[in-house]
């Protein structure tokens, strides 16, 4: 998709002042949505973000606070300087609307436990309202997310209005998966295939020559077998009161009022899934909060090798951890 885009865009937009390439109607199906990190070196695919953004969804927060020191991009988006509006798909998924005692990921639940083959699975996010205001910086590229249980298995498609394929894409997989996930264990079903439709596929002038390298990385390793790191399960064992507790460990690690080491992060009530999840956010609190030349080299050790392999090309400071320390 993104060579077709990039190699053999339809239209030459420029909206928002956006220069960009863009294709209309595309899509794509993951098999196996745990598989939902890219292994390419010129990516620079950030982890540390993908996890932080998933878990913002499945709390059902829309706080700048959390997600800017992650992303300080997003900032731009928020039109008081405090919360998100429709970038923040979970505060519309995982909070009652006004006069319901249920969220809309749990009426949908609801619906397909009674329901089982039923097509109603539907949970929107875009939503007319935000066309209302002239200068909203931040309408939902998110459609809506449709939860399908067939033979037990959850399957999920997912409506994008646009997507940038260089920069949003990659995030959005990985948190919609990992919703998908969690909703099918809540469900008590195995995951099911991911399809992603999008109406603007486009990608920005200004990362053009970044998405050239990204292909060219690509095409050389088209003769062999793609870079793959397994993707473990999520716990069948997660709840929301587990992402509470790894998002109370986050926040600590985010305003430096706490420093784990593996063994702090073994102790703690928490799958081993979770625990890595933390092990990113110290590695991102090294970082930001100590020398940012220096990431201790056990802490980048206990990362999935994927993870480790992903830290690594992102960040100098970690490549070099890796050059002179553990694995």
């Amino acid at each position: 998709m993104l060579r077709q885009v990039s190699k053999a865009h339809e239209y030459r937009i420029a909206a928002r002042g956006n220069d960009a390439r863009e294709v209309i109607g595309v899509a794509f199906q993951l098999p196996d949505p745990r598989q939902r990190l890219p292994y390419l070196a010129q990516r620079k695919v950030n982890p540390v973000f993908h996890f932080a953004e998933a878990l913002w969804y499945l709390a059902g927060r829309r706080d700048l606070e959390m997600i800017g020191y992650y992303a300080p991009s997003m900032r731009s988006s928020s039109s008081n300087g405090t919360t998100l509006g429709g970038s923040a798909y979970g505060y519309m998924l995982f909070n009652p609307a006004e006069g319901d005692l249920l969220s809309p990921f749990e009426r949908v639940l609801e619906l397909l436990r009674s329901e089982t083959d039923s097509k109603r699975g539907y949970l929107p996010v875009f939503s007319s309202r935000e066309l209302a205001v002239s200068d909203n910086p931040d309408v939902a590229c998110l459609a809506g997310l449709h939860l399908l249980p067939r033979d037990g298995r959850l399957h999920m498609v997912c409506n994008m209005r646009a997507n940038d394929l260089d920069c949003g894409l990659l995030s959005d997989v990985f948190s919609f998966t990992m919703i998908q996930e969690y909703a099918a264990i809540q469900m008590g079903l195995e995951l099911g295939t991911y399809t992603h439709f999008i109406g603007s596929a486009h990608i920005c002038d200004r990362n053009a020559e970044r998405v050239v390298r990204v292909l060219r990385e690509e095409l050389t390793r088209r003769p062999r077998k793609p870079l793959h790191f397994p993707f473990p399960a999520m716990p069948e064992s997660t709840t929301p009161s587990t992402i509470a507790q790894v998002l109370h460990h986050e926040q600590l690690l985010r305003t430096n009022q706490a420093q784990y080491s593996i063994a702090d992060i073994a102790s703690l009530e928490l799958e081993p899934y979770w625990q890595q999840a933390l092990v990113l956010f110290e590695v991102y609190r090294q970082l930001q909060h100590d020398q940012a030349d220096q990431v201790d080299a056990e802490i980048l050790g206990a990362l999935w090798p994927g993870l480790r392999w992903l830290a690594g090309h992102r960040w100098p400071a970690c490549a070099a951890a890796l050059d002179g320390g553990n694995p």
